[in-house]
Formats: C-alpha cells, sequence, structure tokens
C-alpha cells in the first residue's frame, strides 16, 4: 500500500485540544440542564441517564420540535423523526468541520459518519454479508455458540447475563465472521466497546486516552490481518474487504478506508445486540406473566425482540443536521442547524402506540420501530442483531424456564448506548422473576 495502514493519532496535541472543549461541553451542558432547565441536557446528566423515559415524555408534552438552550431542536414524534431520517435534505456530516466529535476522539466509524456518495459507496460493500442469505447461514453457528455458553452458565447456577451471554454471543459471531482469532476476541470486546461508549461523548481526560488508545490498539490488529488476507484469503469479511481495495478515484475502497470500515463492523456488530439482549431479559424477567408467555410458547422469542426494540432501544438517540433551510412540524430548520431524533421516545409515542409504556408481547404495532433508524442510515447489522436477540431469548426460556435476576443490576452510565453493565442471574431455586429496581 501507498501508505502505512495505521493512522497517527498525535495524542498530546489532541488531548491539549479536547482538555478544552470537554470543560466548555460539560459546563454548558451542566447550565443548560440544572440552571436553565434545558430537558435534552438532562437527559444527558445522571437522573437522566438513570431513566430518561420521564424527560422524554415532558419533552413530548412540549410539542413535536423542540429548540433547546444549546441552539439545536429535538423531536420525540415518531412521524417527525421518520422524516428527518428519511430526507435527503439532512445528513450526517456537520458543516462546520470543527463539529465533529469523532474526529476529536480519535474514533473513526466509516460510513456510519458520511453521507452520499461515499455513504453509498463503502456501504454497498458491507451490505451482502449481512444479506437475508447469510442470515441462514449463520443461524446454526449462532444457535451452537448459544448453546455452548448456557451449557458452560447453568453448569454454575449462577452468572452473569452480560458478561457469561450477551457481550461473548455477538463478539464471537461477528470475530468468525470477519476472520479474527478467538484468541483475539476478548481484546476486541474491549477496545469495540471503549470505542462504543464515545458515541455518547466522551467524559472525561482518561476516557479520551481509553477511547484514543483502543482505537491505535484495534488498527494494529486489523491492520496485520489486512496484510495477511492479501497473500493469504479466506472466506471471510475482511478477506471480501482486500479484494476491493485500490487507488485512484475509481477505487472501490481505498487503503485509508478499510481500517475504518472494520471497526465499525466489530462495534456495530456486537454493541447493539449485547444492549438488545440484556435489555430484553431484564423487561421479561420485570413482568412475570411477560417471561411465563415466552416459556409457555418459546416461538415468541422475535415478538419479544421486536416488543424490546420499542419498549427500550439500545441506541436512544441520533442527529441529523439540515443541509438547507427546511420546514419541519411548522418550524423553520435552519441550514447547519442540527435535529436530535429521540428514537427510544418514538417507540412510546402514544400516537402510534396503545399504552406505550407497557411491555407487551402481544402488542399488533401500529407501526415499524425506528430502533434501527431509518432511511440511507439504516442499521446494516440489524437483521444479525435480531438473529442473535431471537436465538439467546428462545434457549434462555427453553433451556433455563426459573431464571431469575439474583442481585444488583447495573446500568451503563450513558444516554445515546444504553443497556445493562451487570445482570446478576440464576437458575434453579423455585424463586420468581426479579420484580425489584434497576440501579444505575
Amino acid at each position: 500500500m501507498s501508505r502505512p495502514l495505521t493512522r497517527p493519532l498525535h495524542q498530546a496535541a489532541q488531548l491539549g485540544r479536547y482538555a478544552w472543549s470537554l470543560q466548555h461541553e460539560q459546563a454548558a451542558q451542566w447550565w443548560a440542564g440544572r440552571v436553565r432547565g434545558d430537558l435534552l441536557a438532562r437527559a444527558h446528566l445522571r437522573e437522566g441517564r438513570r431513566d430518561p423515559y420521564p424527560v422524554y415524555e415532558a419533552l413530548r408534552a412540549r410539542g413535536d420540535l423542540v429548540p433547546t438552550r444549546l441552539g439545536n431542536l429535538v423531536t420525540t414524534s415518531h412521524a417527525v423523526t421518520g422524516e428527518v431520517l428519511r430526507s435527503r435534505r439532512f445528513g450526517v456530516v456537520p458543516l462546520d468541520p470543527v463539529d465533529a466529535p469523532a474526529a476529536a476522539s480519535g474514533a473513526d466509524l466509516s460510513f456510519l459518519q458520511l453521507d452520499p456518495p461515499d455513504h453509498t459507496r463503502l456501504r454497498r460493500l458491507a451490505a451482502p454479508a449481512f444479506s437475508p442469505r447469510m442470515m441462514a447461514s449463520y443461524e446454526a453457528m449462532v444457535q451452537a455458540r448459544v448453546g455452548a455458553l448456557l451449557d458452560a452458565a447453568a453448569a454454575r447456577g449462577r452468572f452473569d447475563l452480560v458478561a457469561d451471554l450477551a457481550a461473548p454471543l455477538p463478539v464471537g459471531v461477528i470475530s468468525t465472521m470477519m476472520g479474527v482469532d478467538d484468541a483475539d476476541a476478548a481484546a476486541l470486546q474491549r477496545y469495540g466497546a471503549a470505542l462504543a461508549s464515545a458515541l455518547d461523548g466522551v467524559a472525561s481526560l482518561r476516557h479520551l486516552r481509553e477511547v484514543m488508545g483502543a482505537a491505535t490498539a484495534l488498527e494494529a490488529q486489523f491492520a496485520g490481518l489486512v496484510e495477511r488476507r492479501r497473500t493469504d484469503p479466506q472466506d471471510d469479511l475482511v478477506s471480501v474487504l482486500v479484494c476491493e481495495l485500490g487507488e485512484g478515484e475509481g477505487a472501490a475502497l481505498s487503503a485509508g478506508e478499510i481500517l475504518p470500515m472494520c471497526t465499525l463492523l466489530l462495534v456495530a456488530g456486537f454493541e447493539t445486540t449485547v444492549n438488545l439482549i440484556g435489555s430484553a431479559v431484564l423487561a421479561l424477567q420485570r413482568d412475570p406473566d411477560q417471561w411465563r408467555a415466552l416459556v409457555a410458547d418459546p416461538s415468541l422469542a422475535s415478538a419479544a425482540v421486536e416488543e424490546t426494540l420499542r419498549w427500550d432501544p439500545p441506541v436512544h438517540e441520533t442527529a441529523r443536521v439540515a443541509h438547507e433551510d427546511v420546514e419541519l412540524a411548522g418550524t423553520t430548520v435552519r441550514r447547519g442547524q442540527w435535529v436530535v431524533t429521540l428514537l427510544a421516545a418514538t417507540g412510546r409515542d402514544p400516537r402510534v402506540y396503545a399504552d406505550p409504556a407497557r411491555f407487551d408481547l402481544h402488542r399488533t404495532p401500529g407501526a415499524q420501530h425506528l430502533a434501527f433508524s431509518s432511511g440511507i442510515h439504516y442499521c446494516v447489522g440489524a437483521s444479525l442483531a435480531r438473529l442473535e436477540a431471537t436465538v439467546a431469548l428462545r434457549e434462555l426460556a427453553v433451556r433455563m424456564p426459573d431464571l431469575r435476576v439474583d442481585g444488583r443490576v447495573v446500568r451503563r452510565p450513558t444516554t445515546t448506548i444504553r443497556g445493562p453493565l451487570r445482570v446478576p442471574v440464576a437458575v434453579g431455586g423455585g424463586a420468581a422473576p426479579y420484580g425489584g429496581v434497576v440501579r444505575a
């Protein structure tokens, strides 16, 4: 290749620049939430991270498109969110280059942060790996991994649902898809989790160092794999991407694009599923009737996944910037202004879903939820996340019908990416499903 695959991060300079911006951002958010009563800012403070849904409902009461003290707009409306996500008048690339948090943190998430035509070109390379035909071929692998993980967990009787099932399952699957050795899977999980945590904003300089270190380590690991696949291609996704490498304007994939794409596929390949499985089990355990319904009919696992995606999805918000002045919900969105779409709030829009705060396996939805976004940025790995979560819930119901939460549940201290960090569970003993309080 014409230049090294590993990208220098110039960490000292970045840390210095970021120290000021971090302090400014945190102070502005605290002031907006605590002093000026801005609801969107409150969702990112401690009480909002513990339970954002009261904040979402307070925002909903103010209208379909609400201005914030930080200069952007926010919506809880299913209809308005769908319009924003599907409209080509909105994009993800900031018009002002300084308004690019991922670049500041050292994380580059490939086409997730690009608009067409680059987004279209890169997404087209990844999409075949997540097609319905490929999902059918992955199902046996997912089933085998779930079985092995649950066998090991059952032998202990008490285990952590996240550490022993929800995390190793998707990490193992995406590692196999990408051609990463099992020996490296645990490291990939750590690096990917660090990068995913930055999607909610970098909380401190220590956090920033962790994110930048993870980015550097991931690049080095994937750089080595890419070089091996150039001379020894295998039946894996990285080999497919290597075949598309080229130089010049007409190349499908450049040397500078392959490593960010590998990083994105890794993070997207497991972070959503980890939180989806954990949140689904907690929702089912909170309502004994729902858990018993799944145990009685494990084919409801798919319905449980979809209801979790509506009721408490892994990704709570995303944002789009207006590329031109746009009339939206009776308001003029100015060119360059951001609209924050609260995906989790749209799943509880009472104009779309009856009794929206109730988790119900037998729900007949009024519309498709937006948990995986919509439009050109619809989650490329949505089908894989659904498959993994469905198999996991089905097998839990079959193998562990007396599963119960047995200890303090700890939530991730984040807003954008939401889910449990630890869920201690036990099998046997005949205790009733969990009915306690989840701690943040």
